[in-house]
């Protein structure tokens, strides 16, 4: 009897459990596939992350709102800008004008410095101030607002956008927030930078030796 109750209750919460599962299973799939991207393309996991990008487009793919595959453009476009890679976020631009998000325009003029004033209202807060300080020129007040953002890759973000504005303190603290999350190609990106930006010979021979080591296959 103890048996057959049990089991009862059982399939009555498998049954509820499956009830409950949310028809847009896609979106979450698609976020699930592009956060493992982030990870795996930061971390130099190229071929994992070719996958995952994959993934994440084929679940967007999968309804006519084409919102969720839009972000999904804009943040490959992101992450390669933030990483020193030449993007124009060509496949963003493509679908931008059918989906007509104010907020995912906002951030893609951040992103490719095309800072307009009014579409800072639609930008992210974390962004907000640090945008309007770029567009003031005023770069000292912007780089105090990229130690504020909490997000890391939205703060190696918006360091890689004045990267040739920054001090050399800035530089080390993205270094160091590259190398506790194990963001292997954002940690090579901003190693050369501090090499580029020193003039220490001492300072850039230790660069390149670590350069070297984080490069080499053994």
């Amino acid at each position: 009897m103890i048996r057959a109750l049990l089991l009862t209750i059982s399939l009555l919460l498998l049954s509820a459990c499956s009830f409950k599962s949310p028809p847009n299973q896609w979106q979450y799939k698609s976020s699930a596939a592009f956060d493992s991207y982030t990870k795996n393309f930061l971390s130099s996991n190229d071929a994992l992350a070719k996958n995952d990008l994959k993934r994440a487009v084929k679940h967007a793919k999968q309804s006519a709102d084409l919102t969720m595959l839009s972000r999904i453009y804009l943040g490959e476009c992101a992450l390669n800008i933030s990483v020193g890679i030449e993007d124009r976020c060509e496949d963003y631009k493509n679908i931008a004008n059918i989906v007509n998000d104010k907020t995912l325009d906002a951030y893609y003029n951040l992103i490719t410095l095309k800072l307009d004033k009014l579409k800072l209202l639609y930008l992210s807060t974390p962004y907000k101030d640090f945008a309007l300080y770029l567009i003031k020129k005023d770069f000292a007040k912007a780089e105090s607002e990229i130690l504020k953002i909490s997000k890391p890759t939205s703060k190696l973000l918006a360091a890689s956008l004045m990267k040739d504005s920054i001090s050399s303190y800035t530089r080390e603290e993205m270094i160091k927030i590259a190398s506790f999350h194990g963001y292997k190609k954002s940690v090579l990106f901003w190693l050369n930078e501090a090499k580029k930006s020193s003039t220490d010979e001492n300072k850039r021979k230790n660069i390149s030796k670590k350069i070297s080591i984080l490069e080499s296959k053994n």
